[in-house]
């Protein structure tokens, strides 16, 4: 999945800040590519971006008309076909996260052809993937794990990313989510794989290079997470990462939704996810651990981070208040 840039963020008629997650990771991590914003009320929620007529963004180059938002059930509200369907006249691309696919509209698929655009459905995936071999392949990889779901990989591997990037290691992010492949603009949804094919869906996203250092592999889910342990295993084997960095919530109380299983300690998360990864990396290791402290004052975190690092051995910040400039000194060194 390849999805031309740069983008018009839509965000409909949504008044929820926090529906508009996916279109704000975007401006946030590649504002470059974000021509500007089209809403269809005043009193939708606004990302401080030029408000942009389809006819004007068209002319400011943007190519693809991205669906900013998400809500629950993941489906594409009828009174915004009238808004997608003339961005394909045109001449946009459509790209979506949600669940419901564009291609199911017989119109915007009908229309898609007739402009000769694509519709990208980043949730889903249903192009031909082989099964996960474990070959040795040129290139360094980074992989980032949790000890739950939602503890911050997207957000640690694009900091890592960027501040990769800033100290001189060429890297890309190698994304494998619906928001991850927006800001990118490639990539595989992972949890749309079907299960033998996630280790192969991995290698294929990050194949054998030279022509720069690093790969930076977002993470998904947790090993210690009953629902979603299959996927973080698939993703483990795939990456055959070098470099492992661990992600963690303070103060997380239960794994996500399921108040009957308990967070795992971290030195139980380190052991197992190195283990896992072993199996087609054996000289895997763990460079650092990045926290999410919002629980904490910043003077809490920061005592935190200095104590676990002295307990695990490794760099430990959180990359929203400290950086994450620690833990890329230790990759210079791999």
């Amino acid at each position: 999945m390849l999805i031309p840039q740069p983008y018009l963020l839509f965000l409909g008629d949504v008044t929820d800040p926090l529906s508009a997650k996916t279109a704000k990771g975007i401006q946030q991590w590649r504002p470059e590519l974000c021509v500007g914003q089209h809403r269809l009320t005043s009193e939708t929620v606004s990302l401080g971006l030029n408000d942009l007529t389809l006819e004007q963004a068209k002319a400011q180059g943007a190519k693809t008309l991205v669906l900013g938002t998400a809500n629950a059930g993941g489906f594409i509200p009828e009174n915004w076909l009238s808004t997608l369907s003339q961005a394909l006249d045109l001449g946009f691309n459509l790209a979506s996260g949600m669940h419901q696919r564009l291609v199911d509209y017989p119109e915007l698929s009908a229309k898609a052809e007739a402009n000769q655009c694509q519709l990208f459905d980043v949730r889903h995936y249903d192009e031909p993937l082989k099964v996960g071999n474990g070959l040795p392949r040129e290139g360094k990889r980074l992989l980032t794990v949790g000890t739950d779901c939602s503890v911050g990989k997207m957000y640690t591997s694009l900091a890592l990313e960027k501040e990769m990037n800033r100290q001189g290691l060429n890297t890309e992010f190698c994304a494998t989510g619906q928001t991850g492949i927006l800001i990118s603009g490639r990539g595989i949804s992972i949890d749309a794989v079907v299960a033998d094919f996630i280790s192969g869906a991995t290698e294929a996203i990050s194949p054998s290079f030279s022509d720069h250092e690093w790969d930076v592999i977002e993470g998904q889910g947790s090993l210690f997470n009953p629902s979603y342990a299959g996927v973080s295993l698939g993703l483990l084997h795939g990456a055959q990462a070098d470099a492992l960095v661990l992600c963690h919530e303070v103060g997380r109380e239960h794994i996500r939704h399921l108040p009957h299983m308990a967070v795992p300690a971290i030195e139980a998360t380190l052991v197992a996810n190195l283990q896992a990864a072993k199996l087609t990396n054996p000289n895997a290791k763990f460079v650092g651990i990045s926290l999410n402290t919002s629980a904490l004052t910043e003077a809490e975190a920061q005592a935190l981070c200095r104590q676990w690092e002295q307990q695990y051995q490794l760099p430990v910040t959180d990359p929203v208040r400290f950086g994450i400039a620690s833990i890329v000194d230790k990759l210079h060194s791999l």
